[in-house]
């Protein structure tokens, strides 16, 4: 065994790395005091089962590999797989090196200056092996690094229109980030050019110093710049954006094990703020941004602003929760819900529910068509002439008037009136004695699958109702010579994961159109009941925006599964825009 190096340059590293342990050390055991008593016990079981091995796969696929960045944003995947995964490499290949070299453990600041201290010593097992992979990890993160720097000055060379507005001490965070791999590079070659060593990289670079540069005076500083970067980058990443790189991992573990957000156990939120890597794929993504030109209320803003403890209740308002963010965030933060949760914060309860008077009726199937669908009477007529001739009793639930489902209330924050209106609809669903529940709005669908719970009773959209209909020869539709684009509600498609049925039941009656923006990518109407601020022309240059997209390829007929959809996308008139169960109806044969 080789007597362990030392040198005094390698104290700023090591004060740097033993503060950043003990501070996340800290806070990650104050997190898991202050979770609840079922949250706990969540932890114990979950932390030696196979959630915890799913956690550590997908750690490795979205912390380290960025395969939902790939996804969304090949250019920027690439930027973050090279910098997360390399340094990881260095770090992995790094410590099997030193092991292999000291014959066991070695102090952990060894393998993060190795080459200083064996910079030509090939007896040990592999040892040129390691230099070369070691070289081509550093290349990794130095390409990453480079893409890094073009983003933050010429953001649409990878395909982005905009990125994050950076604080001081996020910049100066990053710009240590940036020097760590170039710092690191220039310590090893100067090493290696003074002992004629090193890898594919580091031994020309080194020979190239060495030809022009004074290098034995520079080596020993640029290790202890090395030192020192990485030092004010550890004590810096608490507090700056970069607390997501451990944080993320946290939360993928807290998700795999169960545990949940809730109203009254503000922990989760903290941890979802934290693992914000403030990428900024949702800015792009957010059509307040691309129709509307609001710059400041993206998701990335509004959880930057909470984590600053800054004021935040117009960032809370001002989102249409279409979900589109939340699709391709690639850490996966509940983003609606945190919304909603501030949005309870700064709204006084002045709602008074409309409650359900009607008797129920005892059937089989209840149809609840919703305040929106009582807008738009073609829909609601549609739907009781398929019911009617469908064969099955049914109870048309709010024949007499838009009773409220409950989530309009709630997505304004008026929590507590939508739960005793809830709950009132609740009875009188239970009374009818029905066994299915169909709904024309996704709104009213999305509430009634996840707030009511229902138990026994099946929840239907009635695209889903109408495909079950037709699959059985209940009802039977002729195809009609006719070109139609679908629109996917975001409460429907991205809320609830419904994108076939719409379409299978559209292929039965008409040609069905592909469109650049659908399924998970489909744009919002603009006339969420969401957005308490939003003006009605920008509600406008949202839904021409939608429609452009929709009839980029002429169809004759523009279809969607949601009353609020249908009426806010026909108002601008670009062409005909029908529900889905009008299409049916009028293709239905007798």
């Amino acid at each position: 065994m080789n007597p362990t190096p030392f040198d005094i340059f390698v104290l700023p590293f090591t004060v740097g790395m033993s503060l950043l342990f003990a501070y996340l050390i800290l806070k990650y055991a104050s997190w898991i005091w202050y979770f609840d008593r079922d949250d706990k016990l969540r932890i114990l079981r979950g932390l030696f089962s196979l959630k915890s091995l799913k956690a550590a796969k997908e750690i490795f696929l979205e912390s380290l590999v960025h395969r939902k960045m790939f996804l969304v944003n090949r250019r920027l995947g690439y930027m973050h797989f090279s910098l997360a995964f390399g340094w990881f490499l260095l770090i992995v290949i790094g410590a099997f090196e030193a092991h292999i070299y000291m014959g066991g453990a070695a102090p952990f600041y060894f393998p993060i200056f190795f080459v200083y201290f064996v910079p030509d010593d090939e007896s040990f097992f592999f040892a040129r092996g390691f230099v070369q992979l070691m070289d081509a990890s550093l290349l990794l993160v130095l390409s990453g690094v480079v893409v890094a720097i073009v983003k933050r000055f010429y953001k649409r060379i990878v395909g982005m229109r905009s990125t994050t507005n950076l604080r001081l001490r996020d910049k100066m965070v990053l710009y240590s980030l940036w020097l760590i791999f170039p710092l690191r590079l220039l310590a090893e070659s100067a090493t290696c050019g003074l002992h004629g060593s090193g890898g594919f990289l580091t031994y020309p670079v080194g020979q190239l110093m060495a030809a022009t540069l004074p290098l034995k005076a520079m080596e020993y500083p640029l290790w202890w710049a090395y030192s020192i970067d990485l030092c004010l980058f550890f004590i810096g990443l608490p507090f700056s954006r970069y607390m997501h790189i451990p944080t993320e991992m946290v939360l993928i573990f807290f998700r795999n094990w169960g545990i949940r957000l809730k109203p009254d156990n503000p922990i989760l939120e903290e941890v979802m703020v934290l693992s914000c890597p403030r990428c900024g794929v949702c800015i792009d993504r957010c059509q307040l941004n691309t129709a509307v030109g609001n710059h400041d209320t993206q998701a990335v803003y509004f959880l930057q602003r909470i984590r600053n403890h800054e004021q935040h209740s117009a960032q809370a308002k001002n989102c249409l929760m279409c979900g589109r963010c939340e699709s391709v965030c690639p850490v996966g933060i509940d983003l609606n819900a945190i919304r909603l949760r501030h949005r309870q914060n700064f709204t006084p309860e002045t709602f008074v529910p409309q409650y359900n008077n009607a008797d129920a009726q005892k059937v089989d199937v209840v149809f609840f068509t919703g305040c929106m669908g009582h807008l738009v009477p073609k829909t609601k007529d549609a739907m009781v002439k398929i019911l009617n001739a469908s064969g099955d009793r049914y109870w048309f639930m709010d024949a007499d008037g838009g009773i409220c489902c409950g989530r309009p209330m709630k997505l304004a924050g008026q929590t507590a009136a939508a739960q005793k209106l809830m709950a009132k609809n609740r009875q009188s669903i239970i009374e009818s004695g029905a066994r299915t529940l169909v709904t024309s709005c996704p709104i009213c669908y999305k509430v009634f699958r996840e707030d009511y719970n229902l138990e026994g009773i099946e929840i239907l959209h009635h695209t889903e109702y109408i495909k079950r209909l037709i699959d059985s020869g209940k009802i039977k539709v002729d195809k009609k010579n006719l070109a139609v684009a679908y629109h996917d509600p975001c409460e429907l498609g991205r809320g609830a994961g419904v994108y076939e049925p719409p379409r299978d039941v559209l292929s039965s009656v008409a040609t069905l159109q592909t469109t650049a923006n659908e399924r998970k990518n489909s744009l919002c109407c603009g006339g969420s009941l969401a957005n308490l601020t939003l003006p009605s022309a920008d509600k406008a240059r949202i839904a021409e925006q939608a429609m452009c997209s929709l009839t980029a390829n002429h169809p004759d007929v523009v279809a969607t599964a949601c009353p609020l959809c249908k009426k806010t996308l026909a108002r601008t008139q670009m062409a005909p825009v029908e529900d889905v169960a009008e299409l049916v109806a009028e293709a239905m044969i007798d």
